[in-house]
């Protein structure tokens, strides 16, 4: 922004364009400083990091465009930074999109007022995401730029002029939040949130001026200059009250202002650092809780769920701070749980209900006897118990037993996920060994489990003619039918399975389901069996496009 360039008064979609791209490198460079910082309440996969992705799935959204409508571009990176931000930092941070875009509905350009306006718009909408604002965050920053703003976009109508001038003062507010925050003062450092805004804002204006800016995602990946975990031994474990990080988007069409209201309340009374925001026809939730199926079985309720990520604090805390040898270890448990695991959904529902170690699996499921050792031992719990999730694996788990001298293993022979999540939600770690083992044996027999894939050659197999191409239908480890369409084989599927009455029945959707045929089913099963509950759930799974559980 020297002196020499021209003055600016608007600010057109071309330019935001190029400002979210320079704003989005900027973070990318500065994340592992970012990360750094973060101490409040631990880290939750790193400030630096989750505002960075924010920043850069809104650049991908804009880098794309070209027209000079600034509203058009400004909803395309709002959208974008909802659907790529995660954290609780890139959840308030998409809010700053969207709350800024919304101020600008049916603008094609603007001047400082509207900037002011905007920023403004911006704050409050980060504010009414959060269910109990914490000030000294990177909402308190948001909200005095735009006080700031209010002041400056009176006085001169030079956009350079007005943004330095608020970023000035951004940064003071910045350095003032050690004062608002114990932790943060505690641990010698400024807010994260709060710094990453102000890196994305001074890289975003100095857009203004550049040519031709192209993302640089990779640009610091590997770069560890000035990195420094200190501050994480400020940090008590045992101040966690909550262990896992949750956060998955609702794919809803009936999801208004009340809806919002309501789950913000249920959240609060299961966990905290809620965050709940929506976007047309999608809904991102965040919360930190010790129940994360309970949230996700609620969210259901109201539509499919995908891109669940659960993160448990306590074991990132646990990790992250070994930069920091203050810290002290982890008391070691009386039960961990090991669970093998195919497909990012299924695993991270595994490791909401309190699996230790996920094993991946692969396509095939069958991870050697070593594997399984392996992820026992990485376990730090008296007893283990390991689920193994697939008939194909519970030989090599119970030999596995032999190659962990000095642990007490026990094997629950569960042969589906869908039956390992039965299994696990009867797991309760403050309960005993016994105790645990008795109920989680009782879940085996509660759930059927039925399985739609492709067959890879032609064959004749319980009593079934097979077409290599052709669809099958799965029901317990044996073919029940076939067909060349998926959606009737998954429809002949579930009407063997409802021979036998059932409750509920979850959808588990597969890597390569597409929203298509999941609904198409799901309407299948809803008006047929009325009396049927349907829950649905991204499950990820390779192989199988679609995996049923009868309750």
């Amino acid at each position: 922004m020297s002196s020499s360039n021209p003055k600016i008064t608007k600010i057109d979609g071309l330019m935001f364009r190029k400002m979210i791209i320079c704003g989005a490198n900027a973070l990318v460079l500065q994340k592992e400083r970012i990360n750094s910082l973060n101490v409040f309440p631990v880290p939750d996969g790193d400030t630096g990091t989750n505002m960075s992705l924010t920043a850069i799935a809104a650049a991908r959204e804009v880098e794309k465009m070209d027209t000079a409508d600034i509203f058009a571009v400004s909803k395309a990176a709002a959208s974008g930074a909802l659907r790529g931000g995660r954290g609780n930092s890139g959840v308030i941070f998409s809010q700053l999109f969207r709350g800024f875009s919304k101020a600008l509905e049916g603008l094609t350009e603007v001047g400082t007022k509207q900037i002011a306006a905007a920023m403004e718009q911006a704050s409050k909408t980060a504010y009414k995401a959060v269910m109990r604002p914490q000030e000294g965050t990177i909402l308190t920053v948001g909200r005095h730029m735009a006080e700031i703003a209010q002041k400056y976009a009176k006085a001169t109508d030079d956009v350079q002029i007005f943004a330095r001038e608020i970023l000035a003062q951004g940064h003071d507010i910045l350095k003032k939040t050690p004062d608002m925050l114990p932790v943060l003062k505690q641990a010698g450092v400024v807010d994260s949130g709060g710094d990453g805004l102000m890196v994305f804002l001074g890289g975003a204006m100095e857009g203004v001026n550049a040519v031709d800016p192209q993302i640089n995602a990779e640009s610091a990946a590997n770069n560890k200059s000035g990195e420094d975990y200190s501050a994480l031994a400020a940090i008590n474990p045992e101040d966690i009250t909550f262990g896992y990080c949750t956060e998955f988007f609702i794919h809803t069409k009936n999801f208004g202002e009340p809806a919002e209201d309501e789950f913000k309340v249920y959240l609060e009374t299961i966990g905290d650092s809620v965050a709940v925001v929506t976007d047309d026809e999608i809904v991102k939730i965040h919360v930190h809780t010790d129940n994360p199926g309970t949230v996700m079985e609620y969210a259901m309720s109201h539509g499919m769920l995908s891109a669940i990520k659960i993160d448990n604090m306590r074991i990132q805390h646990h990790e992250a701070s070994s930069f920091a040898p203050s810290m002290p270890a982890e008391p070691r448990k009386n039960i961990g749980v090991v669970a093998i695991s195919s497909g990012d959904g299924f695993k991270e529902m595994f490791l909401g209900l309190g699996a230790d170690c996920i094993i991946e699996g692969g396509q095939t499921m069958n991870p050697s006897a070593e594997d399984i050792a392996k992820g026992i031992a990485s376990v730090n719990a008296d007893n283990i118990i390991v689920l193994p999730n697939n008939k194909n694996i519970v030989l090599a788990a119970e030999q596995s037993v032999y190659l962990c001298e000095g642990q007490n293993v026990q094997i629950i022979p569960t042969k589906t996920m869908p039956q390992g999540i039965a299994v696990l939600m009867n797991y309760l770690p403050e309960e005993g060994l016994d105790d645990n083992l008795e109920d989680m044996k009782g879940a085996l027999g509660d759930v059927t489990t039925g399985q739609v894939t492709i067959a890879v050659r032609d064959s004749e197999l319980d009593g079934q003619s097979i077409a290599q191409g052709h669809y099958i239908g799965i029901l317990e480890g044996k073919i029940v039918c076939t067909n060349a369409s998926l959606e009737m084989t998954a429809k002949g599927l579930i009407d063997i399975m409802m021979t036998s009455h059932c409750d509920i029945i979850t959808i588990f959707t597969g890597a390569e389901a597409t929203d298509e045929q999941t609904t198409a089913i799901e309407g299948y099963i809803s008006r047929k069996y009325v009396d049927c509950e349907v829950t649905m759930a991204f499950g990820g799974q390779a192989v199988y496009n679609y995996i049923f559980s009868a309750e």
